[in-house]
């Protein structure tokens, strides 16, 4: 049966791109395994070199100032590094979310951060609007797209600081103009590739402006100086996004990709609003294109349902225990024909009720 993966990360990815990290497990240099090769060697330094610039291209940032960085430790070493990296002062935090509020945690080790808006008192289930960023601070930070709740930012503001985004279940999914953006983060499992790796891309102007001393490992300069080599990186998570990207720039890159999604997101929605059984959790202007969560209007009919879905193949759709329910995850590399079987069992359920 084939088997349908709605699971919030790690990500479902294409079946060429599983395909071929395989065989290079198996045979990646003439003869030898991509993960028992030096990272130092040709071979994997083109790698490295292909995913930076793959990352640059997507992006539509090319000769920009920027430079890619594939780093380890995930996205949430990143909370910590943005702040070590940038934080003079004070900087601004948009609270919209689990990991919005996990990356102010981390930032305010190193001084006061100021919220400039929060949706906590609604259980994080829209995104604020209408806040003013100080101009005087050092920077402004904000989550693109909240996996636990389902909501996104459609609008970015035009921030008069530098702009910090934490993109990582949303990367390379919709067109933005991502030069508004002066550094962007995204571990890789939610809609790049495996987990270990964590893609940052930063413009260099904005570094080297902070008093502190910056451990070595944690400095976005000392990482930028060794072509993200400083010490030895994940090479099959690094190889694996490689793939990734070049699956994604040969089906039309994010503007093909884009189309694709918003019409698995109008499906699923679709389905959540006109069946009577089911409730979406997010204010629906700020509805997530890659995390959908609903609950069941009667729990009464939630062990028929989680038997149907199961039986249909579909894998990782239970909802994170801070809203309960249900999640469904469509990430780029998921087809909308698996989105076309959940919305089948969602139908069948109201036609059985």
């Amino acid at each position: 049966m084939k088997r349908h993966n709605f699971s919030a990360g790690p990500c479902v990815l294409p079946q060429e791109v599983i395909e071929k990290s395989a065989q290079a497990v198996l045979d990646f240099d003439n003869g030898l395994s991509l993960i028992e090769i030096s990272h130092r060697s040709k071979a994997f330094v083109d790698v490295m070199e292909n995913a930076r610039a793959l990352a640059l291209e997507l992006l539509g940032l090319e000769g920009k100032g920027y430079k890619a960085l594939f780093l380890q430790g995930g996205a949430s070493t990143q909370f910590l590094m943005v702040a070590l990296n940038l934080l003079e002062k004070r900087a601004g935090y948009l609270n919209t979310g689990t990991w919005a509020a996990k990356a102010i945690k981390e930032a305010q080790i190193y001084d006061d951060i100021y919220e400039v808006a929060s949706s906590k008192d609604a259980n994080y289930n829209y995104i604020p609007k209408g806040y003013d960023i100080p101009e005087e601070y050092d920077y402004f930070h904000c989550t693109s797209n909240n996996t636990i709740f389902g909501t996104q930012i459609k609008e970015f503001p035009n921030s008069p600081i530098p702009m910090v985004c934490d993109m990582s279940s949303d990367i390379f999914s919709r067109q933005l103009d991502f030069s508004k953006f002066d550094l962007i983060y995204a571990g890789a499992q939610k809609n790049m590739g495996p987990a270990g790796v964590t893609l940052v891309v930063v413009k260099e102007d904005i570094l080297g402006k902070v008093s502190r001393k910056i451990p070595s490992m944690m400095d976005y300069k000392v990482h930028i100086d060794k072509s993200s080599m400083f010490n030895t990186p994940p090479v099959f998570a690094v190889y694996t996004s490689m793939l990734t990207m070049e699956w994604l720039k040969n089906l039309g890159g994010i503007a093909a990709i884009e189309k694709e999604n918003e019409k698995k997101a109008q499906l699923i929605y679709s389905e959540i609003d006109l069946n009577p059984l089911f409730n979406g959790f997010t204010v629906k202007a700020d509805r997530s294109n890659m995390n959908a969560t609903f609950t069941l209007a009667n729990e009464d009919l939630k062990e028929t349902f989680d038997t149907m879905w199961k039986e249909a193949g579909i894998n990782g759709l239970n909802g994170h225990r801070s809203v309960g329910g249900y999640r469904a995850s469509m990430y780029n590399a998921l087809s909308l024909d698996s989105v076309k079987v959940l919305v089948e069992v969602m139908s069948e359920l109201e036609r059985k009720a």
